[in-house]
This record gives structure tokens, C-alpha cells and sequence, in this order.
């Protein structure tokens, strides 16, 4: 499962990367955000909301859920915990046969802790609505559905925010990358 993933999260960043040939990558900087996947000189100066360039970096630090799954006691989707610690990368525009969506990633360390504490948040609701717990990775052009992987399965899910998530979407996040096109 770990290699299907990784396999998957390394083609998605390959074709980002080949595509700035055409179109680079660009984010707004934040200076309270600092990220590896900002392209700068080392004598550029820059200004909060200046837009920059970026591509992502592989993750060489050593995020990992142990805490969280501790705290909880669970056990998170294996493909959802590589998904979220394998690059460091801007949010990622795409398309689903479904429609438009958006890849949530994380851009630094920091980043990842308030992945975190987003998470807790939402498995603590899920158990309160006593419904089966679900791992968000992405958005929709909806504002109220999301992109989510039910834990208990791996599957890909498209949830209503705060419903149980009913749409089966892929059967696991490699299989949903893969179908995804790059926007």
C-alpha cells in the first residue's frame, strides 16, 4: 500500500513540476508561513502577499501521526498518513471525474502541526456524531462537501460536512490520485 502511494504522490509532483515549464507555480508569501517550496534568491527580499514561485520539496523531516493516533487511540489510513508526509507543497488544483477539487497539503513542519489540530478537531465531531471516522484531504467547488478518506476502509469519500460520508469516490487514495487531472 505505502509503495502504491508513494508511487502516486510522486507522479502527481512530476507532472506539476514538468507543467512549469509551461506555467510556473505560484503562492502568495506569507512570512508567518515559512516553506521550503518557496523558489527564492537568497538575496530577494520579499513582501507579505508577494506572489512567488514554488515547487514542491520532498519532506525530509520526520512528520508522522504518532502523537495524534496516541492521543486518540487510532490507527489513521496508512495512504492518508504518506499522503500528508511525503512532500511539502502548496494546495494542489485538480480535476475528478466528479469535478473541480483541491488537494490539501502542508508547506512546513509548523504547517503540519496545524494539519493536526484540524484533524483532532474533526474525529472528535465524527465520534460525537457517532458516525464512522473520516481523515480529510481535500475541498470541492462546494463548500459544504469534502474530500475525505474513511478510515476504517481507505476509502475515498466525498462528504457532506458534518453528514456520514456516503459517496464512494475511489477505493483508496493511490487509485484517486491517479484519476485525478492536474488544472
Amino acid at each position: 500500500m505505502a509503495n502504491q502511494i508513494e508511487a502516486s504522490l510522486d507522479a502527481l509532483m512530476d507532472t506539476l513540476v514538468s507543467e512549469l515549464a509551461c506555467q510556473p507555480l505560484t503562492a502568495e508569501y506569507e512570512p508567518d508561513w515559512p516553506s521550503p517550496c518557496y523558489e527564492t534568491q537568497s538575496s530577494q527580499t520579499l513582501e507579505d502577499g508577494q506572489v512567488v514561485n514554488w515547487k514542491p520539496v520532498r519532506q525530509d523531516s520526520k512528520n508522522n501521526f504518532s502523537k495524534l493516533e496516541d492521543a486518540l487511540e487510532i490507527t489513521l489510513d496508512s495512504q492518508f498518513k504518506t499522503f500528508f508526509t511525503r512532500y511539502y507543497a502548496f494546495n494542489i488544483t485538480a480535476a475528478a471525474s466528479q469535478g473541480p477539487c483541491e488537494l490539501l497539503q502542508v508547506v512546513s513542519d509548523d504547517d503540519f502541526a496545524r494539519l493536526q489540530e484540524n484533524l483532532i478537531g474533526h474525529i472528535l465531531m465524527k465520534r460525537r456524531l457517532r458516525q464512522p471516522e473520516t481523515l480529510f484531504f481535500g475541498l470541492t467547488d462546494d463548500d459544504s462537501l469534502i474530500l475525505s478518506v474513511k478510515n476504517d476502509t481507505g476509502e475515498v469519500v466525498l462528504e457532506k460536512v458534518g453528514k456520514k460520508g456516503e459517496e464512494i469516490l475511489a477505493d483508496d487514495l493511490s487509485a484517486f490520485i491517479s484519476s485525478l487531472k492536474i488544472s
